[in-house]
């Protein structure tokens, strides 16, 4: 298991038990720049060129323009925090541990003795991860992390089944990835407006 691995698993550990906001912001910020290192890794190990340009890509929508877009959410938020999540942050934290144990055995059952065993777990294990946040988090802003920490898996997937997508496909993933975060990023704003609160349990009330 090489360090990039161990990183990218940790961050999402530790996202699983954070409930302050801007704690989570940045360690979305330092899980992209750990996605962008994969991506360098790859375009160095297969020498292709479009490997470095979505490298480029990855740093500037993952680790720019959407934490910079989540800060100015957060600050606008100010005291806000997960403080009612579905799961506590420790049984969080233990299902979390529990995901990255099954995408290992599912890797090892289904393809044993594949060689980038670890970047697939690891991928599989942010995807899981990623999709317990949006279903155990009731703040609009921890959902959108565990969908970009989705998002991140599914890439890393693809980098180390294929070692990269053509780069139309790139293009077209990170489009609508930053369209997506934008439009959610404006709907969060609007639910504070509305209802002073970027808790999505209060959407329950516009049931008829």
């Amino acid at each position: 298991m090489n360090l990039l691995t161990v990183l990218l698993l940790f961050t999402a550990m530790v996202l699983s038990r954070v409930s302050n906001l801007r704690t989570a912001v940045k360690i979305l910020l330092f899980q992209s720049i750990m996605v962008t290192a994969a991506c360098l890794q790859a375009g160095w190990n297969t020498g292709e060129a479009h490997m470095y340009i979505a490298a480029v890509l990855t740093v500037l929508i993952k680790a720019g323009l959407i934490p910079f877009a989540l800060f100015r959410v957060v600050k606008i938020l100010r005291r806000e925090r997960e403080s009612n999540p579905i799961l506590g942050p420790n049984v969080s934290f233990v299902a979390s541990a529990i995901l990255i144990v099954l995408a290992y055995w599912l890797i090892d059952r289904q393809l044993p003795g594949v060689v980038s065993r670890d970047a697939l777990a690891a991928s599989v294990s942010l995807v899981l991860i990623g999709l317990l946040l949006i279903m155990t988090r009731r703040q609009a802003v921890m959902q959108i992390i565990g969908l970009i920490t989705m998002e991140n898996g599914l890439y890393l997937l693809g980098l180390s089944v294929t070692m990269g997508l053509p780069l139309v496909i790139e293009l077209g993933i990170f489009l609508d990835v930053l369209v997506a975060v934008v439009v959610l990023v404006i709907l969060t704003y609007r639910l504070k407006l509305s209802f002073m609160t970027t808790d999505t349990s209060v959407l329950k009330k516009l049931k008829g």
